[in-house]
């Protein structure tokens, strides 16, 4: 009984020191040092030991200008510790009295320190940092550095250079720290990266660029290569990055994958020329079978994304070869689900289209490929406007791919199904979950649609939105004429009312799709003019800019659009693209 008492005794000691520790220091965190102080000197009496508090209760004493009172506490706990660090803490104390002579005395003791032990670099140097002693800290490294050989500061010497402003001499020491320590060149590429994002005027990378390339120019080593196609690829120059892959590749066989994985970058990034150029090459340069098929069905993809009606007959009859030459199994599901999706929505044949993906689910595939056929039998019954049976089999891939990616999106797909199907409140149920989404692009759609339905329920017959789903249905059917016709009649009869910025941004987007540039424009400025508010504005000035930049060459009236996205809509997922395509208008990447 007596050991329990004094347990309990000693376990509400305990949590009540604790609290105090974390109250002094928010206290410390909040300016609010005379509060602060009390209880970090009885802390510091308990834990004499604890550097991190003394250092906070010290900050305290010269926050409050009671310089002797840090003195004595420095000099007492050097006596006692002796603790090279102490002679910066004490220098630092000395100049904040403006007494240089003294300061500098210390900061000399602790170099000394330095000089009788290499290693203590590490503490000293960064004592020296903290305080912004940057001079100093050189100091430090180099006498480590002349001391001890095996001893590398080059990344902390780096750091500091940047904090002086000279990136020039930052860049240099940082690329020769990742060249000497490979292991580091993450660490490296992530610090570059925070400049790279934050240059305004583009001399950094310029500069960067500049620097790789003479490496790459002076030495045979590939890592030099690697570095230029990882900054390529930071600039979405993925034509340049695949220049280095090759030369690297043509020293090393075994780095071929990584140009794979920049092919795949560059669809993504919907750079199909750069895309297209590097997925011939990995077709003529591989035996492999999967990537020769992975090649050809990227490929065959973007021809789709452009062809028109006059090559159907062309892009099938290729497709059907293909599947011939490598032959109908599980290698070659990927192929089998772009056959059946060319068919339906490009040709309008959903039976041939439902037939291949009946036929790939009777072969031996895993779970994962059968829930993608699945999925685009789905996306086929929606086509057909068989809802019920679409909305049964993205319950299906839901249910057998829980918490997966593929899962997400067919719940996304199926509250869509519902949303054709005008049961509104189911989808709107359906969609308040999935804005939650961890997947970007599936939140950014279920917000979409959330607003969509919450915005245009008013009236309770809901004939506008109903108007409006049958268009977007079509538009999902590729039907562009009549969807196009159906989203203007909405803006004609609903004219003034929520539903108006949806139809424009709709009607901009087929005209988009139609290469009818003028026009997407001219409905994208109405967005601009006349919705500030709408979720849709960032949308309209960053996709108008694309195509006066990119379609119109017109990159004088784009840049004032890039820029808006830039400093109007910082929290915008277009955010990034636009901040580079606005520097490359002004020509900052010119290297």
């Amino acid at each position: 009984m007596k050991y329990f008492f004094f347990k309990i005794v000693f376990l509400f000691s305990f949590f009540a020191f604790a609290q105090n520790e974390q109250l002094a220091l928010d206290y410390f965190e909040k300016g609010e040092f005379e509060k602060a102080v009390t209880m970090l000197e009885g802390i510091s009496s308990k834990q004499p030991a604890n550097y991190y508090y003394f250092e906070r209760l010290i900050t305290c004493y010269q926050q409050l200008q009671q310089f002797e009172k840090a003195e004595k506490a420095i000099e007492y706990r050097n006596k006692k510790y002796r603790q090279p660090t102490l002679y910066v803490e004490l220098g630092y104390n000395f100049q904040l009295q403006k007494n240089t002579s003294k300061a500098e005395k210390q900061y000399n003791l602790a170099l000394d320190e330095v000089k009788k032990e290499p290693n203590f670099a590490y503490q000293i140097g960064n004592s020296f940092e903290k305080k912004v002693l940057l001079n100093w800290a050189l100091k430090a490294y180099d006498i480590a550095q002349k001391g001890n050989a095996n001893l590398n500061f080059d990344y902390q010497v780096a750091l500091i250079h940047g904090q002086k402003g000279d990136l020039e001499l930052m860049t240099d020491k940082l690329l020769q720290f990742s060249f000497d320590k490979p292991d580091n060149t993450s660490l490296v590429q992530n610090y570059l990266s925070r400049f790279i994002n934050e240059d305004v005027n583009g001399n950094f990378t310029a500069y960067l660029k500049k620097a790789l390339l003479t490496k790459t120019q002076k030495s045979p080593d590939n890592y030099w290569n690697q570095f230029l196609s990882w900054l390529y690829v930071q600039q979405k120059e993925f034509g340049k990055a695949f220049i280095q892959e090759r030369a690297i590749y043509k020293r090393n066989p075994e780095s071929f994958y990584n140009i794979v994985a920049l092919a795949q970058l560059a669809i993504n990034d919907k750079q199909n020329e750069d895309a297209a150029a590097i997925l011939q090459f990995v077709i003529e340069n591989t035996t492999d079978i999967g990537l020769q098929l992975q090649a050809h069905h990227f490929l065959m993809q973007m021809r789709i994304e452009s062809v028109n009606s006059s090559e159907y007959e062309s892009v099938q009859n290729e497709l059907y070869l293909l599947l011939k030459k490598y032959g109908v199994s599980p290698y070659s599901l990927n192929l089998q689900i772009l056959t059946a999706h060319f068919d339906v929505f490009y040709r309008k044949q959903p039976k041939e289209g439902m037939q291949i993906l009946i036929n790939a689910l009777k072969l031996p595939l895993n779970t994962r490929e059968e829930a993608k056929v699945k999925m685009e039998l789905a996306d086929v019954m929606v086509f057909d406007e068989k809802f019920n049976q679409a909305i049964l089999y993205y319950a299906q891939v839901e249910e057998n791919l829980k918490n997966d990616e593929l899962a997400h999106e067919a719940s996304m797909k199926m509250a869509k199904a519902n949303y054709y199907k005008n049961d509104f409140d189911w989808t709107f149920q359906q969609v308040k979950v999935l804005k939650q989404s961890s997947s970007l692009l599936i939140a950014n759609d279920a917000i979409a649609l959330f607003l969509l339905i919450s915005d245009n329920s008013e009236d309770s017959t809901r004939t506008a939105l109903t108007a409006y789903a049958k268009a977007d249905l079509l538009l999902y059917q590729k039907k562009n004429e009549e969807a196009l016709s159906g989203f203007l009649n909405i803006l004609e009869k609903y004219k003034g009312d929520a539903i108006e910025d949806e139809a424009l941004f709709k009607i901009a987007q087929i005209f988009e799709i139609k290469k009818e540039y003028t026009q997407a424009l001219s409905f994208y400025k109405k967005i601009i003019e006349n919705h500030k508010e709408s979720v849709y504005v960032d949308e309209a000035m960053f996709y108008s800019a694309e195509i006066l930049s990119k379609k119109l060459n017109d990159t004088i009236q784009a840049k004032p659009l890039y820029e808006r996205v830039i400093f109007e809509h910082p929290d915008s997922v277009f955010y990034t693209e636009a901040q580079m395509q606005y520097r490359k208008i002004r020509g900052d990447n010119s290297l």
